[in-house]
């Protein structure tokens, strides 16, 4: 289950990455850094909650 989990924090750390991406085409630059900080938030627990020892 914790797989299942850490490889589902993945397609959201991309996600988060893509909208990031998208939002500075847009040049709303504020948005790009709130979705760049939740993915590194998401990183964070992965690695640390996520991911077995």
């Amino acid at each position: 289950m914790r797989t299942s989990l850490a490889n589902a924090a993945i397609v959201v750390v991309l996600a988060l990455f893509g909208g990031a991406l998208f939002a500075m085409t847009l040049e709303d630059y504020g948005l790009a850094g709130v979705l760049f900080l939740s993915a590194s938030i998401v990183i964070y627990y992965r690695e640390n909650r996520l991911v077995p020892d």
